[in-house]
């Protein structure tokens, strides 16, 4: 099965990809301008990427928790994916990759600690159905 993780922002989208269940790569992040936009991006690299399912990142258990899900909902909504989308606990793991990050590339804001966080998310998606 092919995954995208996606760590949705309101001003970058991470992504990560993952085909074989020990190997989960970061991809280049898109730059949100508007929905739209950020939308159509998501759905071009859906089709490039030939994806089966998306997890996406969401904070499980938190008091944003349902309004996430709503904007997830709508979101994926815009991108009209046909495949199966699946939830992750996302916690901590933007801070995760920030420490990945170490030094002063960890303040450039290209989204580059926004796709090793959906990667962290795909990890932790890939860990749990191993079991």
């Amino acid at each position: 099965m092919k995954y995208i993780a996606i760590d949705l922002g309101l001003k970058r989208i991470g992504l990560a990809y993952s085909a074989h269940k020990d190997l989960v790569t970061p991809l280049p992040a898109i730059m949100r301008k508007n929905r739209n936009q950020a939308s159509a991006e998501v759905k071009k690299a859906l089709k490039e990427w030939e994806v089966d399912a998306v997890v996406i990142g969401v904070p499980l258990g938190g008091s944003s928790e349902d309004e996430m899900r709503r904007r997830i909902a709508h979101f994926m909504n815009l991108v009209n994916f046909e495949g199966e989308i699946l939830y992750q606990d996302e916690a901590g793991s933007s801070l995760e990759a920030e420490n990945m990050m170490k030094g002063e590339i960890k303040y450039i804001r290209d989204g580059r600690i926004d796709s090793i966080s959906a990667m962290i998310i795909l990890q932790r998606y890939l860990y749990s159905i191993k079991k």
